[in-house]
């Protein structure tokens, strides 16, 4: 029989936190359940009850949730503390077998506020009827037992007057479980501890609600066609999967050294072994040669504000005067080793990440994941804009946004639910005159962005990069 569970979230991502927990309840065999009350559900908020089978599938979520800070077997709320002591001793099964002899701390904390001192003694008095006969132990108890104050913006200046204690909005009381062993990842893998990254690396914590989407784990095969500086690969590697990257221009891969900065940074996270190559190619002119074998694509394809989106190609046609040196250059090549560098061209968003669905359902065993991250203007974003594209045997089943103001990001997972093979996508250039259908919000998303997301008639354009330090457009 299901038992409810209170869950305690970092106040960061709130629309992250739900794909987070399916995903990974998905990864272990079990299903979360979300009640039917707004007081209990509110993902904006920083408490939710949820129902699980057992304690082991909470401590499961504990354990690799990154926005989880803390699990509670839960035991009441209410408004007020005379609902919460009528739910609480209604439960009276659930604290009973700890009344004997079994050591035990009582927490009381707020959020949005602090308790007084003196209150706080009288919180833990009310609870006098649970008769603990046990020792306190404030060190190492056998349980400990968390009182919650919820407050929100109502009172605050009331608070900053000293006057609202007790105003909450709801309590909530339950035994700890389990604190997260996952969230203090986000300080390992910090970006400014890193050895290798650059103005594009995407930050920790973000990478790691990435993983999360990917559900990643040992034995598993995932891959990152715009690999860059490898932000996506070293949390995924670290849950064991195994991971190979490509990108158009290898120096962002290489670094300046001798060992390629991505492998120097898979080094210092003790994930070396698991980054099987690194390969220089343009998806739209990639080498695989067969497909259905990846468990997860997972990327942040380049918006084209600080490292431009390119694919080979010329941006204009050679004249017959041009295309008669290439011929003579190929009769007679040069022998100075000078490196050919291919010519590339601008790779508009929307064609872009069309094409990387395409290439996703080509590469991706039936049930893989397709993870990444798309911009859109905030004004002009509609749902239907991530389904233009969609292409067969491809389903969306998250969106979540990172709000930056005029604009965000949404982190998209999609999921490959056919099994027929497909053959390899072929990827003509487009002018993007075609089609006369819906024209998405992250169409063209870069000359937005320096216009300041004003109508095309504006000549005022943005000075700064409004997106925080360490993430990647």
């Amino acid at each position: 029989m299901p038992s409810k569970y209170l869950f305690q979230f970092a106040q960061v991502h709130s629309e992250f936190r739900i794909p987070e927990l399916e995903s990974i309840s998905e990864l272990n065999g079990f299903t979360v359940r979300i009640l039917d009350d707004p007081e209990c559900n509110d993902p904006e908020r920083p408490f939710m009850v949820l129902e699980l089978e057992s304690e082991e599938q909470a401590r499961i979520l504990a354990r690799r949730c990154i926005l989880v800070k803390s699990i509670y077997d839960y035991y009441g709320h209410g408004s007020s503390y005379d609902d919460l002591h009528e739910i609480n001793k209604s439960n009276r099964e659930k604290w009973a077998q700890y009344i004997p002899d079994t050591s035990f701390k009582f927490f009381v904390s707020a959020f949005n506020h602090k308790i007084p001192q003196k209150r706080q003694r009288d919180v833990i008095e009310s609870f006098a009827y649970m008769g603990f006969l046990g020792e306190i132990n404030m060190k190492n108890p056998d349980i400990m037992l968390s009182c919650f104050e919820e407050y929100d913006e109502t009172y605050k200046r009331a608070r900053e007057r000293h006057e609202g204690d007790g105003g909450f909005r709801q309590v909530y009381f339950g035994r700890l479980l389990e604190e997260s062993s996952a969230r203090p990842l986000v300080s390992v893998f910090d970006v400014k501890k890193r050895k290798y990254y650059g103005n594009t690396s995407m930050e920790a914590e973000v990478s790691l609600l990435m993983a999360n989407q990917t559900m990643a784990s040992p034995g598993k095969l995932m891959y990152d066609p715009f690999m860059g500086t490898g932000s996506m690969a070293y949390p995924i590697a670290h849950f064991g999967a195994l991971v190979f990257g490509s990108d158009i221009d290898g120096r962002q891969m290489r670094g300046k050294e001798s060992v390629p900065g991505v492998r120097r940074a898979a080094k210092q996270y003790g994930v070396d072994s698991r980054i099987l190559d690194l390969a220089t190619f343009d998806i739209t002119n990639h080498p695989w040669r067969c497909g259905g074998f990846f468990d997860a694509i997972i990327t942040d394809p380049p918006y084209g504000v600080r490292a431009g989106a390119k694919r080979l190609g010329r941006r204009r046609e050679l004249s017959e005067r041009q295309k008669e040196l290439c011929r003579q250059h190929r009769e007679n090549p040069q022998s100075d080793d000078t490196p050919y560098i291919p010519p590339t061209k601008p790779y508009e968003l929307s064609h872009l990440v069309s094409d990387l669905v395409l290439f996703a359902r080509y590469l991706l065993r039936p049930g893989g994941r397709l993870v990444f991250f798309l911009p859109t203007v905030t004004d002009e974003y509609e749902e239907v804009d991530i389904y233009t594209m969609l292409c067969e045997g491809m389903e969306v089943i998250a969106n979540s946004l990172q709000d930056f103001g005029s604009w965000g990001r949404r982190l998209i997972t999609i999921k490959k639910t056919t099994t027929e093979d497909y053959p390899p996508p072929t990827f003509a250039p487009r002018d993007g005159s075609e089609g006369s259908g819906h024209v998405p919000a992250h169409k063209d998303f870069r000359e937005k962005y320096f216009q300041g997301f004003k109508p095309p008639s504006s000549s005022s354009a943005v000075g700064d990069d409004p997106k925080p330090a360490g993430s990647s457009p």
